[in-house]
Parts: structure tokens; C-alpha cells; sequence
């Protein structure tokens, strides 16, 4: 068959043509990030050129200099972007630009808000940057061939930006991709060499190989060269192989939307150099907003690898521990091979050395966030907080670093924001308090109003409120802060220790020897819903609480495990009263069995239901609460 006779025409993807109409019709208040975009996508097609040359170096086709070519025409009303990068073969072609091939497509559109601004910023994250062609052009043509494919095996795909795009192979002597933008009426300005030079320094200038415009020629056209000439408009070196000092933050930004695919700028960055026994260099950031893939087990993550400034891989996981996932960067080292595959970086002293250190400088980078712009850290904390939650059971050797970047909300604030550093609230701690005393549930409603907090309030002592669902885990790893053991208040027998005076504790064992013939009786009501049943010195308010034992779950830990399918072992709360309050006083006078029975469990299940706890038997409960009234009412 003829090269140019295999031809045919194809539908996109239903998610592609929402997107291709989103484009043509709804973004306009950012049009240029269309130049960005294809721009990134050449360097990261001539990038993975090089990754796979290390062992097939018959890629390179006799190893011409790898540069991206930026061409105008403003007669025809074009612009080309052309690179020798690894090109497309034909299926490629079809996959790639006809489906949005990553796997968040309903969480892209599901975020579309119709606001342009905000569309506009959502493209390159989700790896549809392509497809911002279509907002200044009305026909794309790309023309590829992969790189190791016979010079007929070429592809040309086009299209209007409609609901087909039409393909067939033909003959392209040069590896790569050429893209043609037809540019609309009124999109001109595209075409004009200041207009591009600008936009290039402005969004391209760190990228690390040429970007070459076509030199202008203002004398008579008998002046021009045969042969179009071609000059470099970007710094095509490395960023991160500079010296910090001739980096600008613009720079520095403008670096990280590139391999982040992120608009928005980071909150901050640390760029490192470290030369002796080991030889690398890293330049890290703290994104200003999460991914939405951030939460999704098999969703990429990792630092760009660089081996003597050769790319290697787009997410090597093996430099941060899982709850630094969020931080963004490129390692480029001199002491791995430069056939490094995933496997040798799974273990091995150089690797743990680098993890080591990246890890550290990532949380020095946050510590210094938060010190330095407290604003900037709040947000930081509000997108990646739950995540670095993770970070004391996984990181055992910055468990303390770690806990110092934690927030929390707390009894000192009533808004709930989670605010609180654990330093903050050692910082508070009333004279005697040794311990950190902390309080977890469903909702911050909930856990502000607990029965729990009562003898906290009258004696003035700052309580951390807890409530994301990690929370209850996260405490069974951090067991203390600053030499400060962290005690949960609604777990075992409280004992505020110096907190309460001799006279105090000898004031409640009295208390608790007057009413044993209570705690009897209540014992012998709730029977086998109660592990025990003792006099509360945690009230001052409410009639009665139920604490978890010593070694039980929570609530939080009891829910994770029955919605992950998981056995939830068999536990039994303590109930405990508050012997001054007048509806205990009420239940002891109580002589009727039956009544007392009744206004035992109706207590139980309040108690429950403050903790934020599900009756087991609510027909039961109403039943009872039902003919309280009843009686009340006769």
C-alpha cells in the first residue's frame, strides 16, 4: 500500500470534545498559555529522546543537536512549533491525541466551572495541554514520526477542533513532531517575532535545550539568506545547574509550572547543591495548591531524575517518603549510572543518603514556611495537612520534626480552623501541666461540646479538638512532643495529676464511697454494655459520658476498619456519673427497678450520642425516652 493512500478519519473521545469545546468557546482570558503548553510538550518529547537513546543510541539518527524551532508566517496566518524529540508513531498519534489518556478525565471535567480564569489554569495540570491549541487556532496539523520508524512511516494528524480528526501516513525524512497552528481571525499577534520572543522568555527561558526563532530580516528581500537562519531565544542551560544568585524568583516559578504542569505559583522552594562524598544537586517546592489525584494510591508522584543532566525518569518515588508526595522538584545526580532503572533505585546506600537528605531539606523548606509566612503555611496546611498526618508512623526518624509543622484546632480558638502548633499550645500549658491533653470525633461541633471537656473549661486547660478521620492513627504513633506525653481525654480513668490538689482527690474518693450501691446497681442495669461503671471526675455539667478503655478503639479507628471491610474487635465502653448532677440524684432516689432500668439506658445512649457514637438499639432508646414523657405528663 502507498504511504499516502492510509488514510482515514476518526471520532475524538466524548471527554475530548467537552474539552475542544471548552477551548474554541470559553477560554479567553489567558489565550497565550497555548505557547507554553506545546513548548513544554517538545522538551519533554526531546527528554525522553534521551532517556531512551542511553540504550538504544540509534534513536539519535546520527545525533543532530536536539532544539525546539518556533517558525511564523504571517502571510498564511501559521505558527509552527517543530522539535527533534522522540516524535509519534501513528497508533500514538491516534492515542494520544484523540483521548485524554490520563486517568483523572472525570475529576478534569467534574472541575470545569465554566469561570475562564480558572478553566484556564486546570490544562496542563491534567496532561491536556495539546488541546490548547484549539484556543487560538482553528485547524492543527502535526506531522511526526518516532524516532527508529523508516522515514515512510510517518503521520499526519488534523483537525478543526470539532468532533473528528483525520489521519494517514506519509513520508517524513526527519524524526519528531511539527505541529501547524492555522491561526483565527483577529489571532495574528501570534506571529510577530517580538510577540514570541517575549512569550518564550516569559514562560520558556529555563527550559535546558534551544528554543530558535527564525532571524527577521527588515532590509530588501534580496538581502535574505537562501537558507532560513536561526538564533536562540531562551538561556538553554538547566536552571538548576545555575548559581542561586543569577536565579530570579520569576525564574524560579515560571521552572516549576513547567515540570509541576501547575499555573499557579509555589509557596516556596530550596535549592541545593552538595558536593563531597556524595555529588548531587535539588531543587524542591512546596506547591500553592494540591493535585486532584493527590489521595489516589496509583497516582504518579516522585521528583524528576537527572543523571549528569540527563533526564532519566519523570517520578522517581524513591527520593521523598510517601508523605512528602505532594513536593515537586528535579534531583540531578553524579553518582548514579546513567542506566538507572526503577529497580537499582529501590535500595542501596547512595539512594537512602539522598532520600535522607531530600527529606530533611523538604520539611526545612515547610518549618521555614511556616515561621516565615504563617499566612502562606495555613494554606499549605488546609490543601496538604491530612497528608503529612502521615508522616510520624512512616518517618520514625523526623517524627519530632514533623509533629512541630502539624495544626490543630483547639478549646483556645472557637472558629475550629486548625491553627494550633504543638509548640503554640506548649507554650500555653497553665502552672503544673505536664502532659498535652487531646480530644478526637466526627465533627468539630461535636467534640467543642463534649461532656469530655467540662473539667478542662473550669480549670482553664487548652485541649487539641481532632477530627479528620487519620487522627485517632496518627496519635498511636505520636506519643509525645517536646518531652510532653500526649494524653487522650476521653480514654481510661483522667488523672490531671498535679493539676489537682491533694485535697481534690481526697474530696472525690469520698464522693465515689457514698455512691457504690449506684454504681452497683447501674452495673447490674446496662449488664453487658458497659466494661464498668464508675463515679466521673471529668463533669461538672452533663449527668454522665462513657470512656474508651486503655487499649480499645476509638470511634475514628472503629469506623476506618468497618468501611474497609476489616473486623472490628468486640469493646465495651465505661460509663461514668456525674454524682452532683440532679438527674443522677433523681435515679439513686429512684426505687422502682423497672423505672431506674429505664433511665439507666436512656443516659447510656445519651452519652453515646454526645460522643458522637450510633445506638445500637434506637427503638429501644425511643421506647424508653417515649414513656419517660409519658410519666411526666400524666
Amino acid at each position: 500500500m502507498n504511504a499516502q493512500s492510509h488514510k482515514e478519519t476518526r471520532g475524538f473521545q466524548t471527554e475530548v470534545k467537552q474539552l475542544l469545546h471548552l477551548m474554541i468557546h470559553s477560554l479567553y482570558s489567558n489565550k497565550e498559555i497555548f505557547l507554553r503548553e506545546l513548548v513544554s510538550n517538545a522538551a519533554d518529547a526531546s527528554d525522553k529522546l534521551r532517556f531512551e537513546a542511553l540504550t538504544q543510541p540509534e534513536l539519535l539518527e546520527g545525533g543532530a543537536p536536539l532544539r525546539i524551532r518556533i517558525e511564523a508566517d504571517p502571510a498564511a496566518r501559521t505558527l509552527t512549533i517543530d522539535d527533534n524529540g522522540i516524535g509519534l508513531s501513528r497508533d500514538e498519534a491516534i492515542a494520544h491525541l484523540g483521548t485524554i489518556a490520563k486517568s483523572g478525565t472525570a475529576e478534569f471535567l467534574k472541575n470545569l466551572s465554566g469561570d475562564q480564569k480558572k478553566d484556564s489554569n486546570l490544562i496542563g495540570q491534567f496532561g491536556v495541554g495539546f488541546y490548547s491549541a484549539f484556543i487560538v487556532a482553528d485547524q492543527v496539523d502535526v506531522y511526526s514520526r518516532r524516532a527508529g520508524l523508516p522515514a515512510s512511516e510517518g503521520v499526519h494528524w488534523s483537525s478543526h477542533g470539532e468532533g473528528e480528526f483525520e489521519v494517514e501516513t506519509i513520508d517524513k525524512p526527519e524524526r519528531g513532531t511539527r505541529i501547524v497552528l492555522h491561526l483565527k481571525e483577529g489571532e495574528e499577534g501570534y506571529t510577530d517575532g517580538w510577540q514570541l520572543r517575549s512569550l518564550i522568555k516569559k514562560y520558556s527561558d529555563h527550559i535546558g535545550l534551544p528554543i530558535e526563532l527564525q532571524k527577521e530580516h527588515h532590509g530588501e528581500e534580496a538581502d535574505k539568506p537562501a537558507t532560513p537562519e536561526w538564533e536562540t531565544v531562551n538561556r538553554a542551560n538547566a536552571l538548576w545547574t545555575r548559581s542561586k544568585s543569577e536565579i530570579t524568583d520569576e525564574e524560579y516559578k515560571e521552572f516549576y509550572k513547567h515540570i509541576a504542569h501547575d499555573p499557579a505559583d509555589p509557596l516556596a522552594w530550596t535549592h541545593n547543591k552538595v558536593e563531597g562524598k556524595l555529588e548531587y544537586t535539588s531543587l524542591l517546592y512546596t506547591p500553592g495548591r494540591a493535585p486532584f489525584d493527590l489521595y489516589h494510591r496509583d497516582a504518579p508522584k516522585g521528583l524528576k531524575l537527572y543523571v549528569q543532566r540527563v533526564f532519566i525518569m519523570d517520578q522517581a518515588e524513591q527520593f521523598l517518603p510517601l508523605y512528602l508526595r505532594f513536593i515537586k522538584g528535579v534531583v540531578d545526580s553524579n553518582d548514579l549510572p546513567l542506566n538507572v532503572s526503577r529497580e537499582i533505585l529501590q535500595s542501596g546506600p547512595v539512594i537512602d543518603s539522598m532520600k535522607s537528605a531530600l527529606t530533611k531539606r523538604s520539611l526545612d523548606m515547610l518549618e521555614k514556611l511556616a515561621k516565615d509566612q504563617p499566612e502562606a503555611y495555613a494554606g499549605f496546611w488546609k490543601n496538604f495537612g491530612q497528608v503529612l498526618k502521615e508522616g510520624p508512623a512512616e518517618d520514625f526518624n523526623n517524627r519530632e520534626k514533623v509533629a512541630g509543622l502539624l495544626r490543630f484546632a483547639s478549646t483556645h480558638d472557637a472558629s475550629g480552623e486548625q491553627s494550633v502548633a504543638l509548640a503554640d499550645y506548649i507554650g500555653r500549658m497553665i502552672e503544673g501541666q505536664d502532659k498535652i491533653y487531646y480530644l478526637t470525633g466526627e465533627s468539630f461541633q461535636q467534640v467543642k461540646d463534649s461532656p469530655h471537656l467540662e473539667v478542662f473549661r473550669k480549670k482553664g486547660i487548652e485541649v487539641l479538638l481532632m477530627t479528620d478521620r487519620i487522627d485517632e492513627w496518627l496519635m498511636s504513633y505520636l506519643h509525645e512532643f517536646d518531652g510532653k506525653s500526649f494524653v487522650d481525654i476521653a480514654r481510661g480513668d483522667l488523672d490531671l495529676g498535679k493539676l489537682e490538689s491533694e485535697e481534690d482527690k481526697k474530696a472525690q474518693e469520698e464522693v465515689a464511697k457514698t455512691k457504690e450501691a449506684l454504681v452497683t446497681r447501674l452495673k447490674t442495669a446496662l449488664g453487658e454494655d458497659v466494661a464498668e461503671v464508675r463515679v466521673s471526675h471529668r463533669l461538672t455539667d452533663s449527668p454522665a459520658i462513657l470512656a474508651i478503655g486503655e487499649q480499645d478503639l476509638g470511634l475514628q479507628m472503629r469506623q476506618i476498619l468497618e468501611a474497609s471491610g476489616q473486623k472490628v474487635p468486640d469493646s465495651k465502653p465505661v460509663f461514668e456519673f456525674n454524682p452532683a448532677h440532679p438527674l443522677i440524684e433523681k435515679l439513686d432516689a429512684e426505687a422502682d427497678s423497672g423505672r431506674f432500668n429505664d433511665l439507666a439506658h436512656v443516659l447510656f445512649d445519651q452519652a453515646a450520642l454526645a460522643a458522637g457514637d450510633s445506638l445500637k438499639d434506637p427503638a429501644g432508646y425511643v421506647r424508653r425516652l417515649n414513656k419517660l414523657l409519658l410519666e411526666l405528663s400524666a
